[in-house]
C-alpha cells in the first residue's frame, strides 16, 4: 500500500515555512481508496510569489485547520504504507517538521517519483511532473496545487508500475561503523537522506548544531562521515552525533554559498576553518578631491560597510592591495601604502607616473585604477547568475548589485516569465565577503549560456 503525498508551502525550507495545503491518496496499486484533500493555516502570511504560483492566499487557508488538528488523521492515513512523492524528499522533510514542532516523530519509508522515473523511463529530457505528464498522455490539472499534483503522481506512479518492479526503497547502506557512535544516534537517520545536492547539518544531544558540510549527494557524503574514520577528530565528532537534518539546493553553487553563510552563523566546534572564515577587514575605494580614484584597507565596522571584498586577516587585504599596485602600477600613496607630504617611494625610483603629486592626470591614471577595482572581488558588475533548483520546475538564482552580492533563492521560471524583478521576493541574504566572491566569480566563469543575465539601470528590460 502506497500514501501517494503532494504538499504546498510558505516557502522551501522545512526548518522556518510552513505546510499551506497537503493531498494524501492511499493507493493499493490499482485504485485510490482512501484520500484527505485540505488547506491548512500556517499560521503566519503567505509571501506574495507563493500566492502567484499557487493561487493560495492568505483568506483562502483562515479558516482552514492548522497542521495539529489534521496531524492524528495524517498518521492515521499513512500508517503502515510507503510516503510516495514527486522530489519525495522535499514533502517529506516538510511532514517531518511540522511533526517534530508537535514533539511526534513521523517515520515513514519514502519512494521518490523523480528517482524511479530515471530508473525505469530514462532519457526524458525532463524529469519534472508536469514535462513528464505532458510527454506520458497524463491529464494534469490545478497544477501547483496539492490536490492536482498528487492525483497526477498516482497516474505516473501507476504507469510506472506496469513498466517494472523496481519500485521497492533503496536499500539502507550496510556499511556504516557503528562502533563508538552514540547511544541515542539512530543510524537509520541516514536511510532517509537524499542522493542530491544540499547542505546538511549535525547535530549533539542537546540540539545544538557540530558540524554543516555541503556536498552533491548528501547520503554518500553524510555515509563517509561514519564509514570507520581514523583521525581523532572525526572519531570525536561521530561519537557526538545524535540528529542530523539537510537541506536541498538543487545548485552547488547556492550550497557552497549557504554552508558558508551557516558556518558563519552557527560557528559549530569541528567546522575549525569555517569558524576561522570571518571577515574582518575590506578593501575600500574613493574618489578624492582631485579626481583619483584611491583604495584603502580598513576595519569592518558594521552591516553599513561595503567593501570592495573583504578578508580575515590585514596581511591578506594588503597583499591584495600590493599585488594590483603591482599590477597596474598603482601609486602606492593612493592605495593607501604609503605615508609621506610628497610624493610615494616608487616616485622617487620611477615605477609610479606621479599621480601622488599631480603629475599624471587623473583620466589616464584612472584607466588603470578601475581595472584594479574591476579585479577585486566582482567589480562593479549587476547580473542574476542562474543555476539548477530544488526540482526540475525550479531554478536557484543569485543576485550581484555593482559587485555586492545581496543574496540567493530559488523561484519558478514561469512564474517569472521575463519579469526578473519577481525574483527579489525569494532571496535570502547572504555573506558578501571574498570567499564568496571567489565561488561566485568561478561558477561565472563556467556558467553555461544564457545563465548569466546582466542587470541593466534596475530590472527593466530583461
Amino acid at each position: 500500500m502506497y500514501a501517494i503525498v503532494d504538499i504546498e508551502t510558505t516557502g522551501g525550507n522545512p526548518e522556518r515555512d510552513k505546510i499551506t495545503e497537503i493531498a494524501v491518496y492511499v493507493f493499493d496499486g490499482t485504485r485510490i481508496v482512501d484520500e484527505l484533500v485540505t488547506l491548512v493555516n500556517p499560521e503566519r502570511p503567505i509571501p506574495s510569489y507563493i500566492t502567484r504560483l499557487t493561487g493560495i492566499s492568505d483568506d483562502m487557508v483562515a479558516g482552514a485547520p492548522c497542521f495539529y488538528e489534521i496531524a492524528k488523521t495524517l498518521v492515521e492515513k499513512t500508517d503502515g504504507m510507503i510516503f510516495v512523492a514527486h522530489n519525495a524528499p522535499f514533502d517529506y522533510r516538510f511532514i517531518q517538521s511540522e511533526f517534530k514542532q508537535l514533539g511526534y516523530t513521523f517515520d515513514r519509508k519514502t519512494l521518490c517519483t523523480v528517482k524511479l522515473s530515471r530508473r525505469l523511463i530514462p532519457g526524458k529530457a525532463s524529469y519534472s511532473l508536469g514535462n513528464l505528464c505532458a510527454e506520458l498522455g497524463i491529464s494534469l490539472t490545478d497544477r501547483h496545487r496539492a490536490s492536482g499534483d498528487a492525483f497526477a503522481t498516482v497516474k505516473l506512479f501507476q504507469l510506472l508500475l506496469s513498466v517494472g518492479n523496481q519500485i521497492s526503497p533503496s536499500i539502507f547502506d550496510d556499511d556504516i561503523d557503528t562502533k563508538g557512535l552514540h547511544p541515542n544516534f539512530n543510524p537509520k537517520q541516514i536511510y532517509d537522506l537524499p542522493e542530491e545536492t544540499g547542505i546538511y547539518y549535525m547535530y549533539d544531544e542537546r540540539g545544538v548544531i557540530i558540524y554543516i558540510g555541503k556536498s552533491i549527494n548528501i547520503r554518500k557524503r553524510v555515509l563517509q562521515h561514519f564509514a570507520g574514520a581514523k583521525k581523532r577528530k572525526a572519531d570525536e565528532m561521530r561519537s557526538r552525533v545524535v540528529d542530523i537534518s539537510y537541506e536541498l539546493t538543487g545548485s552547488e553553487l547556492i550550497a557552497l554559498v549557504k554552508e558558508l553563510a551557516e558556518i558563519g552563523e552557527h560557528k559549530p566546534v569541528f567546522n575549525r576553518v569555517g569558524r576561522r572564515n570571518m571577515s574582518r577587514y575590506g578593501i575600500f575605494t574613493s574618489t578624492d578631491k582631485r579626481g583619483y580614484i584611491c583604495f584603502n584597507v580598513d576595519k569592518l565596522n558594521g552591516d553599513d560597510d561595503t567593501p570592495l571584498t573583504s578578508f580575515t586577516a590585514k596581511a591578506d587585504a594588503v597583499a591584495v592591495v600590493e599585488q594590483a599596485l603591482e599590477e597596474f602600477g598603482l601609486c602606492q600613496k593612493l592605495c593607501g601604502l604609503y605615508q609621506s607630504q610628497g610624493g610615494c617611494f616608487h616616485y622617487e625610483i620611477r615605477q609610479c607616473k606621479g599621480a601622488c603629486l599631480g603629475i599624471e592626470p587623473p583620466e589616464s591614471y584612472n584607466i588603470r585604477a578601475q581595472r584594479a577595482l574591476d579585479s577585486f572581488g566582482l567589480g562593479a558588475d549587476s547580473f542574476l547568475l542562474l543555476d539548477k533548483g530544488r526540482s526540475a520546475e525550479e531554478r536557484s538564482v543569485l543576485k550581484v548589485l555593482h559587485g555586492k552580492v545581496i543574496g540567493y533563492g530559488f523561484f519558478d521560471p514561469t512564474y517569472v516569465s521575463g519579469d526578473m524583478s519577481l525574483i527579489d521576493d525569494c532571496l535570502t541574504t547572504c555573506p558578501d565577503n571574498r570567499a564568496v566572491h571567489q565561488l561566485v566569480k568561478s561558477f561565472k566563469r563556467k556558467a553555461p549560456r544564457g545563465s548569466v543575465v546582466p542587470i541593466n539601470g534596475g530590472f527593466q528590460g530583461y
